[in-house]
């Protein structure tokens, strides 16, 4: 019955993986409602199960006794995003004009499932399974005909959806210090419509769009260690390696590398100050490094050099990202844990890209978050979590009509519920 029970809930998540997140860029702003409540921040402790999937070492399940535990929790997600097009003064030769004002993406609200499962398995060594989702990729601008649209090749837009299946291991090196590493299964799928109109530029234009949903997978690993100073410190510090995915062979003429879209690695380190018996302060700071990937990092000018879909083919240009986090939690009755969050980051995208990012307007630089834990039973406990990102626009040329601008602009907002218990 466990098995089955496991096996229904991943089945579960592969299909309910939801396209966009709470995004800095397209990764999400934090793994787990306890941990998003603080705006992503903790990877020094572990709250609970999904703790692991911040960073492997903090799957410390003595608070167990024992016991299997899991974690099942959803997040209700709802972005609006939109571009705003400039009315050109004039109109040059051979200028590829998108049509003004502009339009919002259908598609507001989605589903996001988490979901892990432990036990402790000696005095050193925990183990568990962590799935989890990513992706910040999404967008569905309508158009009356199969003429018009965005691009002038009807409905327009892209949706990629990404699944981290982790069986994670934790080993306690001493009281002080435990370190953490979890193989990463990685699933993708991606579809694309309405980009036909920059067939002239692909090398292989019958691969470019509306070629329905590809999967892809890809293997990579993450490794952790936290280590506690004194009553008062701790520290952590978690590392995602790249993942590199086969290629979506639907897409071999819109990405660069033949449809190549690897997963980028990411480093996070941060300390916890338990400043009273009540009160504790998290501060984290993650890097993103988006420009290992071609397909992400590539500027829109390399139209002019090469084809897409060629390995120094266009892509989004996106540039490195780097997060700052704090988190607070107050553990205000022995039942209930109150928490808060804010976090910062540049957007990754140019203003010199805003063409292409019309497809992926991953601009979000603030998070404000909120949450709590309450426990309702000896072997299980409810936690919650709100978050808002406020507005965020980019502003730019577009570059296949210098006359025109484009302006990008999103802004979030959410609510998650989990629940964990023990058997």
């Amino acid at each position: 019955m466990k098995k089955q029970f496991v096996l229904t809930v991943i089945a579960a998540s592969i299909a309910a993986s939801p396209s966009v997140n709470a995004t800095n860029g397209y990764f999400t702003h934090g793994y787990g409602t306890s941990h998003k409540g603080m705006a992503g921040a903790g990877v020094a402790i572990s709250e609970d199960l999904m703790s692991a999937a911040t960073n492997p070492a903090a799957l410390n399940l003595d608070y167990l006794n024992g016991k299997t535990g899991i974690i099942v929790g959803a997040e209700l997600f709802s972005p609006d995003r939109e571009y705003r097009i400039t009315q050109p003064d004039f109109y040059a030769p051979e200028g590829f004009y998108l049509q003004s004002p502009g339009k919002e993406s259908d598609n507001s609200l989605f589903v996001i499932p988490e979901f892990a499962i432990g036990k402790k398995l000696n005095d050193k060594w925990d183990a568990g399974l962590v799935v989890y989702a990513n992706g910040g990729m999404n967008t569905e601008y309508s158009a009356p005909s199969a003429e018009q649209g965005t691009f002038y090749a009807g409905k327009t837009g892209v949706d990629l959806k990404q699944l981290f299946i982790s069986p994670t291991f934790s080993y306690k090196v001493s009281e002080a210090t435990q370190v953490g590493f979890a193989p990463l299964l990685v699933v993708q799928q991606f579809k694309a419509t309405g980009l036909a109109s920059f067939g002239g530029f692909s090398s292989s234009p019958e691969n470019l769009s509306n070629q329905g949903t590809d999967t892809t997978t890809g293997f990579g690993v993450q490794l952790g260690i936290q280590h506690q100073f004194s009553e008062q410190f701790g520290f952590g510090v978690s590392y995602r390696s790249a993942v590199s995915m086969q290629e979506f062979d639907k897409y071999a003429g819109l990405f660069a590398e033949q449809g190549g879209f690897d997963l980028p690695s990411s480093l996070q380190l941060g300390v916890a100050w338990q400043a009273s018996a009540e009160h504790q302060f998290l501060l984290d700071w993650q890097k993103i490094n988006y420009g290992e990937v071609n397909s992400i990092a590539n500027p829109l000018s390399n139209l002019m050099v090469a084809p897409l879909g060629a390995d120094n083919g266009a892509g989004f240009g996106w540039e490195d990202m780097s997060v700052v986090k704090l988190g607070w939690q107050w553990q205000r009755t022995a039942e209930q844990k109150l928490r808060a969050g804010v976090s910062y980051g540049e957007q990754p995208i140019p203003s010199t890209q805003t063409l292409f990012n019309i497809l992926a307007p991953g601009v979000q630089e603030w998070h404000y978050t909120a949450g709590l834990t309450q426990l309702v039973g000896d072997n299980s406990k409810l936690s919650l979590m709100a978050f808002y990102s406020p507005s965020k626009s980019v502003k730019g040329s577009n570059m296949l009509a210098p006359n025109q601008d484009i302006t990008l602009e999103m802004s979030q907002m959410g609510f998650a519920v989990s629940l964990e218990w023990a058997f």
